[in-house]
């Protein structure tokens, strides 16, 4: 009986294992290869700006990307919320937050510092209301984005120490807002980079980050 039990099985065996192979080649070849080369291929030919990673170039040499944010720490450029990658802000290799709790009193602190520095920098009051993003990173570290809010409340610092008028300033930040997505998500937001970008173009001044 077990010769006999043996010798059923292994014609049973080898008919189930050539489709299970097949099936998983094949679907390897689809899911693996097939739809990442023609999604690429379809956003390439449908949105190449942002399939190349939503670049922003000026004289040919690329300085950045919409995507991803930069610190600026000269007082004449609007300043973008805090980041807490390793090594450096911004840095998209190590992507990430602080994953500080709410209870955290290190997290705490640290707003608290944040907060007080804000105002100082801006000339506000000391019980004057700061945006939160001004003063917490985002989940990736990586938000190019500010608050229309908190672009507003840098005018007045940025527009006495480039010598402009403040209604001029303030065309240019609404130029750059960009609305909610879809009219529904989200919330009106200024990209920091090409509002920076925007300010230099007035005067020609060379854009300048973190030194």
């Amino acid at each position: 009986m077990t010769t006999q039990t043996q010798i059923k099985t292994q014609p049973l065996l080898k008919g189930l294992l050539r489709p299970v192979l097949v099936s998983a080649g094949f679907f390897m070849l689809l899911t693996g290869l097939g739809y990442p080369l023609a999604t690429t291929l379809v956003a390439n030919v449908m949105f190449p700006h942002q399939a190349q990673g939503s670049l922003i170039e000026r004289d040919g040499q690329v300085i950045g990307s919409a995507l991803i944010g930069q610190q600026f720490s000269r007082p004449e450029y609007f300043q973008g919320r805090p980041s807490m990658t390793a090594d450096q802000p911004y840095n998209a290799g190590s992507s990430g937050a602080s994953n500080l709790g709410p209870t955290s009193q290190k997290l705490i602190d640290q707003v608290t510092q944040r907060v007080q520095a804000y105002r100082q920098l801006n000339g506000l009051a000391a019980d004057s209301q700061v945006p939160v993003d001004a003063v917490t990173a985002s989940a990736s570290g990586l938000d190019p984005h500010i608050s229309l809010a908190n672009a507003q409340l840098q005018v007045a610092r940025v527009a006495r120490l480039r010598q402009l008028p403040e209604a001029e300033l303030l065309k240019v930040v609404q130029a750059h807002t960009e609305q909610r997505t879809l009219g529904l998500l989200g919330e009106p937001r200024v990209n920091v980079l090409q509002l920076n970008l925007a300010l230099d173009a007035l005067h020609q001044q060379p854009l300048a980050a973190s030194e």
